[in-house]
């Protein structure tokens, strides 16, 4: 029965968030019970795409993720794949009808990490930003408005921010990774090599007008979702608030991160804070 392939699909989603981000995961769990799954699969389809270009160092990531685009068109399109993540993704793109242009505008980010190395201009940025942050936000604002278009207009602009906020963040704690073994450069105008107090800060002002545009937006989401997406809102704030405080030449040389003692502690004030109707 193709339910019971469906439910090891969905599994499968749920085990690779759970493996590959304990920080989402846990932000995953706060959503209500009838959009986990969903979101499970949005980020086992977004999770394999990057792991491809980021990580298979050893195999041909060109060919591999060639492999993985032709799957993907074709779960779309059969509406069925032996690739369970990618079987996943389909039934929530078709549930939730999301576009796919949004899918495309991935595709397309993900396919320039497997060769562009540099980002000299604002306009490239914003293109990447969109691409591999901005429209995976927005997938998720496809489920958490179930069908609800005038939501989700309003929502937009905010979900994008937030997904940009994210991204940058991940950039900036990741700058060693991406520098060194990587050799990538997203932030343009910013010569990485020399990363100083004023550039640092220049990036992280731009970090913050994005945080502070998505909170405009958690304020306003439906109940199922705001509690889940303000968890992970503030669990980025707080890896953010980190990154401030470390200098420059620490960032370039180490990766910043929230201890597990600190997580249980952000979860307790975050629930704190939702059930006394602060947010």
């Amino acid at each position: 029965m193709k339910s019971i392939f469906d439910t090891v699909s969905f599994d499968c989603s749920k085990n690779v968030t759970k493996s590959y981000s304990t920080s989402f995961s846990a932000a995953v769990k706060m959503l209500g019970p009838k959009i986990r799954q969903d979101i499970y699969n949005i980020y086992g389809f977004v999770r394999f795409a990057d792991e491809i270009v980021d990580t298979f160092h050893d195999y041909n990531k060109e060919e591999l993720f060639g492999l993985f685009e032709k799957d993907l068109e074709n779960a779309l399109n059969n509406k069925i794949s032996l690739n369970p993540i990618l079987n996943s993704f389909q039934h929530t793109v078709h549930n939730y009808s999301i576009p796919r242009e949004m899918i495309d505008a991935f595709m397309k980010s993900m396919k320039l990490d497997l060769h562009k190395t540099v980002y000299k201009t604002t306009e490239e940025y914003n293109e990447y930003i969109y691409g591999s942050a901005d429209v995976v936000g927005l997938m998720c604002l496809k489920v958490f408005v179930n069908g609800d278009e005038k939501k989700f207009k309003e929502l937009e602009h905010s979900a994008m921010r937030l997904g940009s906020a994210f991204q940058k963040v991940n950039f900036l704690r990741d700058l060693k990774a991406d520098f060194e073994d990587l050799n990538r450069t997203y932030f343009p105008n910013t010569d990485l090599s020399k990363l100083d107090e004023q550039s640092k800060n220049e990036i992280i002002k731009e970090i913050e007008a994005d945080f502070h545009a998505g909170f405009e937006g958690i304020l306003k989401l439906p109940i199922e979702a705001k509690f889940g997406v303000y968890t992970a809102y503030v669990y980025y704030k707080k890896l953010l608030s980190k990154l401030k405080k470390t200098p420059s030449m620490e960032i370039k040389n180490t990766r910043i991160r929230v201890s597990d003692y600190q997580k249980v502690g952000l979860l307790a004030k975050c629930y704190v804070n939702y059930r006394l109707n602060l947010i």
